[in-house]
């Protein structure tokens, strides 16, 4: 099951931080189909959240097709996003993380790391060479 985190300092809405969640563990074949999301009760305890704003992201992953509630049962995933290509993913992130091996022997710390990546993810692609 999945675990939800928020960030306050990330600037994006906390209901958005949770459908990303949501997104990123179906990429990643952490949700799969028949799978259910905690409860709004059970995300409200563990992220000290408002019920609200949990319903709000469960309705939009709704709508997208990627769950559907079953009243007085849970939430549950309807689709997946991973691709069967997800395990031809594994060449990059070895290369990943013996760049994040690298990144950290230079002295950037997590913050900073994020920044870089963040700031190269963001340049145009003809940029990138």
């Amino acid at each position: 099951m999945i675990e939800f985190h928020l960030d306050t300092r990330s600037g994006v809405s906390p209901y958005m931080q949770l459908i990303q969640q949501v997104r990123q563990a179906m990429r990643l074949g952490v949700l799969v189909e028949g799978d259910r999301l905690p409860t709004v009760k059970e995300v409200v305890a563990s992220v000290a959240i408002n019920p609200n704003t949990v319903l709000k992201a469960y309705r939009e992953l709704e709508y997208e097709g990627l769950v559907q509630a079953r009243p007085g049962i849970g939430t549950f995933v309807t689709r997946t996003l991973s691709g069967d290509t997800l395990a031809a993913h594994e060449p990059l992130r070895r290369d990943l993380r013996r760049w994040l091996t690298d990144a950290r022997a230079a002295g950037l710390d997590e913050e900073s790391i994020e920044a870089l990546f963040v700031s190269t993810f963001r340049e145009p692609v003809g940029d990138r060479a």
